[in-house]
């Protein structure tokens, strides 16, 4: 079993980019964790210190690209992205980030698919040349295309996967299975939703066909990842929304990974909202459109961000997630009446029970700290 708490701990210590939400994941080492534990949030000082938006140009800019020194250069630029949008610097971004290796694990590289996507969504008649221009990143690092394409929600995402295919043979078969809608896509979230009275009843009648529809997206932490980049890119509230239903999830008591991903909606929200008006502004708007009943948490996320209460926030995150971790090792502690075997005098144990012995730590930013190698 993955070792939440700790996971949840160096997300919470240096996971939020001002102005916006996760920064890009990064597998951190011994020391990176030490000083992740006891760092106050955001990847840098630097970064803390930067704008959340630019004032907004009349139209968008369109300066030559310009490289980006590391990738925490690139991070800042996503975080005042959505004030002074630059989708000529995309390409240079990106490739900042491959040569960081912020984007050899999928499960650590939300943000960018995400801010990715955005972008493309909201350049659509840009969306080929955008592409084409990013055809020089190496094929292992290639995916993040393809997946962003697909997330994107561009009009003709399918058309512009089946361009790119050609280009792209190592994502053939990627390409092939979002385009036959085999693989989920980020409009369609698994959020756990009751079946509905017919799918009740199709399951006991045989004559009825299964209709046949698209996956949907497991939500993990790098999912949520990603629907922060899709706001870093547009400003949109609709990722926010999403992130937003995800609140309620922080009060799970039953399945870990849902608990997590809840506190880290929690977390990132309130850290983000703290420091960015514009967020603040569209959250409080969405807890007016929400029924009474479904804004109780996100209305407590909201007081703490008005009163800067985050460390109550990660404070309760992680009991929370200790408490779910102890009652999952009690639960499924063997019992030791039934697994001790009498020995052949019939006195005692014939061997010493052992425990089983824990699985190692894996640790993930799930929300992390900037690459910058």
């Amino acid at each position: 079993m993955r070792v939440w708490v700790r996971e949840l701990a160096v997300a919470m210590a240096v996971g939020v980019l001002i102005g916006g939400g996760p920064a890009v994941h990064a597998a951190p080492n011994d020391a990176e964790i030490a000083h992740a534990e006891t760092a106050d949030a955001g990847p840098s000082r630097e970064t803390a210190r930067a704008p959340a938006s630019a004032p907004a140009p009349a139209t968008v800019a369109t300066l030559a690209p310009a490289g980006f020194e590391s990738a925490d250069a690139v991070l800042r630029w996503m975080a005042g992205y959505r004030g002074r949008p630059e989708p000529t610097r995309l390409p240079a971004a990106i490739a900042t980030l491959s040569a960081a290796g912020a984007l050899a694990i999928p499960e650590r590289a939300g943000l960018p698919v995400g801010f990715l996507a955005g972008v493309l969504a909201a350049q659509p008649t840009r969306a080929d040349k955008l592409v084409t221009a990013l055809d020089r990143l190496p094929p292992r690092d290639s995916w993040v295309i393809v997946r962003a394409i697909a997330y994107s929600g561009h009009p003709d995402w399918k058309g512009l996967l089946a361009r790119t295919a050609a280009r792209l043979p190592a994502q053939r078969a990627a390409i092939e299975g979002y385009v036959q809608d085999r693989l989920p896509v980020l409009d369609r979230l698994a959020m756990d939703d009751p079946p509905s009275g017919w799918s009740r009843l199709r399951a006991w009648l045989p004559f009825a066909a299964e209709a046949v529809s698209p996956p949907a997206l497991e939500v993990r932490p790098e999912v949520l990842d990603t629907l922060w980049g899709v706001y870093f890119a547009t400003g949109d509230a609709a990722p926010l929304r999403r992130i937003v239903a995800l609140l309620p999830w922080w009060r799970e008591r039953d399945d870990l990974r849902r608990l997590t991903v809840g506190c880290m909606a929690r977390f990132t929200l309130v850290a983000n909202a703290t420091r960015d008006p514009a967020l603040l502004a569209l959250l409080r708007e969405e807890a007016t459109r929400q029924p009474a009943a479904d804004a109780a948490d996100l209305r407590d996320a909201l007081a703490a961000a008005e009163s800067d209460d985050l460390a109550r926030v990660r404070t309760e995150s992680l009991a929370a997630i200790q408490a779910l971790e102890r009652k999952t090792r009690d639960r499924n502690r063997p019992d030791r009446s039934k697994t001790l075997e009498p020995s052949p005098n019939g006195d005692r144990p014939a061997a010493a029970l052992r425990r089983p012995r824990a699985e190692p730590d894996t640790f993930t930013a799930a929300a992390g700290a900037p690459v910058d190698r």
